[in-house]
């Protein structure tokens, strides 16, 4: 297997940043972040092509007792994706479905709460969104965050990655106006293969980061 072509997610976040340079300086731009991982990936794309950033929060539905395999997801503005061929495969029940669903949306709304402390949230309506993550495995998160911000009335969604399967980017296109996935290695397995350091990031380091962006927009007079 190659090495991992990431040191971490600021590492990734500078690489995706080049691949958006044509987007830097937009009036109608809105960097979103997907929390926890995504939002390092985003600071640093935010702020080299200067647009505000904010957390745009989904929560996978992992398969019980296999909670790293997701079956579907949720995102703010209540919408669920569920992934039918996997919830036949594993045989997973209505009952656990929604059992699943209800706990996942208590952290989501806790989610929501934490990250941007009294800072407000940008208007998305009518601007030109580009989503982010760490990396897109199944895609199944991805997709619920895009649905979501489709009811929000945005202008345009770009996503954006700096790793994911090529099968899933191509899956994703249908949904949205643009995609840019940096890397696109097969076989491709996990997104946390691809980094070199891919430790969980923190409720605070995420807060931390909004504040950063933040400071930064209103110090550059924007």
């Amino acid at each position: 297997m190659p090495p991992p072509p990431f040191t971490d997610r600021t590492d990734a976040g500078q690489f995706l940043a080049r691949k958006l340079e044509s987007f830097k300086d937009r009036p109608d731009l809105l960097v979103l972040a997907l929390p926890r991982g995504g939002v390092p990936v985003a600071f640093e794309v935010a702020t080299a092509i200067h647009a505000p950033l904010d957390v745009f929060v989904v929560r996978k539905l992992g398969v019980p007792n296999h909670e790293e395999l997701a079956f579907g997801a949720i995102a703010s503005g209540g919408v669920t994706v569920l992934n039918n061929e996997i919830i036949e495969a594993v045989g997973i029940s209505e009952k656990q479905i929604n059992a699943t669903v209800a706990r996942e949306q208590i952290e989501l709304a806790r989610r929501e709460r934490a990250y941007r402390g009294d800072i407000p949230s940008p208007s998305r309506s009518g601007a030109s969104v580009i989503l982010i993550d760490d990396g897109i495995a199944t895609g199944s998160t991805m997709l619920a965050a895009v649905r979501a911000l489709r009811k929000e009335n945005v202008a345009e969604i770009t996503v954006a990655v700096p790793v994911a399967a090529a099968a899933v980017c191509n899956q994703l296109l249908p949904e949205i106006d643009s995609i840019v996935c940096a890397a696109t290695p097969e076989p491709f397995q996990a997104v946390g293969i691809w980094y070199e350091d891919f430790s969980q990031t923190t409720d605070e380091e995420v807060r931390q980061l909004i504040k950063r962006a933040a400071r930064q927009r209103v110090s550059s007079g924007a």
